[in-house]
């Protein structure tokens, strides 16, 4: 519980603290022991006692981090416990000051970090103040200005031609940037290539990009290296968690010969059918489909969908490159009764989400997906009621019979056609079902709900 602040200069209250000496001995070369620093100058001014995970505001206050979490989910403001100011952006542990309290109080520090992990209420408030973060970075991605939504039901033969064609040359573009890495062997890969991989590895990978420069590592040794050679000079990368990351993005590259996709236009270049059969079988029926993924395609694919619909409770303070290889781990029970749940009830959910999480990536192709999935939900919302309403629920199990025959159908038949189909034409199935599926559905939203005697199409 966060203790009321004392504003005023009292005997326990913030200015006593600032007031106690700090304790020095008389020789000038000789360094602080444990026993002559006061416990107050590491002391949390909501807990009142030693500092775990502390946290640094903008205002240069420190506090635990869960009595941070706890502060702001029972007071809902962005300001400071002590002095009221406003924090700006989001506040992150203080690793300096971390370290030194971890060193000098040990044994404190293990007592009450096994305490917080016990409560399950700051854990929960740890969760939610992290996710906070999360959806904050989220929300500040840089805005594009554009076209907005159109939301006339029918559009011209010609003004879709038109928008088809922009599409088809604007995303052309973004596919000639990502398209060398992913169709390029590793082996012929440029010293310049391979700093191009390792930065697509996260934010932390910019601390080596200067070694692989300067030893002028090419697409053949990046093959060769391994941990012991990673773990050396020159590279010298002793973080045994960012020598994982890369070993394991490197054991995907040897796999797949080329660069793995890291995003939607990247995935179409390496997978040109398959996209296009994902788009609108996850349409037509998403559990089938979801299904089809993880029995033929579960690492590359499956896994890190469920991973990204259905995150792991993490560590509040786990580093980025340790998320980095959660994607490829097997998923907890949890995880799966979570996904189990969503896959029976609302599946296009999980694909909204999935889109959610790729926002800062695909800002407005995010959101035409999730428009889209949330008009599907309605649509199947709809039919089901009409189902009950009618009476016609004993009729499901042959529906489903013949959806799933239909489907397969549909599957098979476009599995022998795909090698005559002309690339110009794909490309156009791709993004009419991408981007003008969500303008369609929402004509049938308002068809199924002004006229619910109408049957879905």
């Amino acid at each position: 519980m966060i203790h009321q602040m004392e504003w005023d200069s009292g005997e326990d209250g913030p200015a006593a603290v600032m007031d106690e000496p700090v304790n020095f001995t008389e020789s000038p070369q000789s360094t602080p022991t444990t026993s002559s620093i006061s416990e107050h100058e590491f002391s949390c001014h909501c807990c009142y006692d030693i500092l775990v995970n502390p946290t640094t505001l903008t205002c240069g206050h420190n506090f635990c981090r869960h009595c941070l979490a706890l502060w702001w989910e029972s007071s809902h403001k962005k300001e400071c416990p002590e002095c009221r100011e406003k924090w700006e952006g989001f506040p992150k542990i203080n690793i300096l000051l971390r370290d030194a309290t971890d060193k000098l109080f040990s044994e404190v520090v293990q007592r009450r970090r096994a305490e917080i992990q016990a409560n399950p209420k700051i854990s929960r408030s740890l969760l939610a103040f992290q996710r906070y973060g999360d959806n904050l970075g989220r929300s500040r991605t840089n805005q594009h200005k554009g076209a907005g939504f159109f939301f006339s039901g029918v559009l011209s033969a010609l003004t879709c031609v038109a928008v088809m064609i922009l599409v088809y040359h604007w995303s052309g573009g973004v596919t000639e940037q990502n398209e060398l890495l992913i169709s390029k062997p590793v082996s012929h890969w440029t010293p310049e290539e391979v700093v191009s991989w390792l930065e697509h590895l996260g934010p932390w990978a910019q601390l080596y990009k200067v070694p692989f420069l300067q030893e002028n590592v090419n697409g053949r040794l990046l093959l060769m290296l391994g941990d012991e050679e990673l773990l050396k000079s020159p590279y010298s990368i002793e973080n045994p968690a960012h020598r994982r990351a890369v070993l394991a993005e490197l054991d995907r590259v040897k796999a797949l010969g080329v660069k793995p996709p890291q995003n939607l236009w990247e995935y179409k270049v390496a997978n040109a059918g398959k996209s296009l059969f994902l788009l609108y079988a996850l349409k037509r029926s998403p559990r089938l489909t979801i299904f089809y993924l993880y029995l033929f395609d579960y690492s590359e694919t499956f896994l890190p969908f469920l991973h990204t619909c259905c995150p792991a409770i993490t560590h509040i303070d786990q580093s980025v490159e340790s998320r980095f290889l959660d994607t490829q781990v097997e998923p907890s029970w949890r995880q799966w009764a979570e996904f189990l749940v969503k896959y029976c009830l609302l599946p296009y959910q999980l694909i909204a989400e999935f889109a959610w999480d790729w926002l800062a990536v695909h800002y407005w192709t995010s959101r035409f997906i999730i428009v889209n999935a949330m008009l599907l939900s309605v649509l199947e919302g709809c039919a089901l009621w009409r189902l009950w309403t009618r009476a016609r629920i004993r009729t499901l199990p042959q529906k489903m019979w013949n959806h799933l025959w239909k489907v397969l159908s549909q599957g098979f038949a476009f599995a022998l056609l795909w090698p005559f189909v002309p690339q110009f034409v794909c490309n156009c199935l791709f993004y009419w079902a991408l981007y003008f599926s969500p303008i369609i559905n929402i004509d049938l939203v308002v068809q199924q709900l002004m006229h619910p005697e109408t049957q879905a199409l």
